[in-house]
């Protein structure tokens, strides 16, 4: 069988403070194929960032520390690389799109010098030429003039423009893994649409995986092959997208997929939700995390934390009422 691109197992990311040990990642395991688009989605604090900061080993020590696992790519461990070795990765071999473009840009230098430093730092261009390759990477993700903006400060272009510059960052040395984080938030629908259009046709252009991770499900279902599902800082079902959507397995993925709002609902009616909130990780609940919000729950789901377990194919979930392959009660979500 041939080895992933990126293989992560048993990933334990825990944040030591002085209010006690909060286990952000626990326990997660999943892989990504050359040329392949994994979505990782879940709520607001389900350990999504805290994952991939952790791939690209970033994660702020102290407090933060990865205690157990190994990530593996191109057949590398990376936990055993010192810091100047994931220097000479990041950006190079594993880019990453941050949340916030206005945040991740340095608002000092134009924003042309900010991806010209990537050509230096890892091709080692001179000035002249590593600004040239700038403009073209400006031009290649779709600014127009890019000449001119490659002089322009991050504040004076405008949100879709700077998410394009970061894009443009990210894939200037044509790295075999991107990392995209929340690549559309705060952006309105149109640009959102351009910036996935653009993503996917760089992506056939220089075969690089993505790892996206998102809430927002419309995204997954465009750009994503499989998905995994996280909450509480666990994989509760991993699938491939179609298997996701058309037979969701655990309650919580049933929840969020129900969430969508939907063309034939009345405009008065009420969108609905999953009740409760992600519990706080000082005081994870026992047996399944989801179980407090869970309308499904039976006593076994809050003593015993569930496995995640393979039912068909590479369709998985961890989930007591699927145990032994038993079908969930109930229609699927959207029929």
């Amino acid at each position: 069988m041939k080895q992933p691109l990126l293989d992560v197992q048993n990933l334990k990311t825990y944040f030591f403070t002085e209010d006690g040990m909060v286990p952000a990642v626990d326990g997660v395991s999943f892989y990504i194929n050359t040329g392949e688009t994994l979505a990782v989605v879940g709520e607001s604090g389900s350990g999504k960032s805290v994952t991939s900061t952790s791939i690209l080993r970033l994660i702020p020590s102290p407090p933060g520390r990865i205690v157990e696992g190994t990530i593996t790519f191109e057949g590398e461990s990376l936990l055993s690389k010192t810091e100047e070795q994931m220097q000479q990765i990041r950006g190079n071999r594993i880019s990453m799109i941050f949340q916030e473009p206005m945040t991740s840009l340095n608002p000092v230098h134009r924003v042309g010098d900010q991806i010209a430093e990537t050509y230096r730092l890892h091709r080692g261009l001179g000035h002249a030429e590593a600004m040239e390759r700038a403009v073209r990477m400006l031009e290649r993700v779709g600014i127009p003039s890019p000449e001119k903006r490659a002089r322009d400060y991050p504040h004076q272009l405008s949100g879709g423009m700077r998410q394009r510059v970061m894009i443009a960052m990210a894939l200037a040395c044509r790295p075999s893994l991107l990392i995209a984080d929340e690549p559309t938030t705060a952006l309105d629908v149109t640009i959102q649409a351009q910036i996935l259009d653009l993503m996917r046709k760089l992506q056939e252009e220089s075969k690089t995986s993505i790892l996206l991770i998102t809430h927002d499900l419309g995204v997954v279902a465009e750009m994503a092959d499989r998905v995994v599902v996280m909450y509480a800082g666990k994989i509760v079902e991993e699938g491939h997208v179609l298997d996701i959507f058309k037979n969701p397995l655990h309650p919580y993925t049933r929840g969020l997929l129900g969430s969508i709002p939907r063309l034939h609902w009345q405009r008065r009616s009420l969108l609905p939700s999953i009740e409760g909130v992600v519990p706080n990780p000082l005081e994870f609940p026992a047996g399944c995390r989801f179980n407090p919000r869970c309308s499904e729950a039976v006593a076994r789901c809050r003593v015993e934390e569930p496995a995640l377990l393979t039912i068909e194919s590479s369709h998985k979930v961890a989930c007591w009422l699927r145990e032994g392959g038993n079908l969930f009660v109930g229609s699927t979500v959207g029929s």
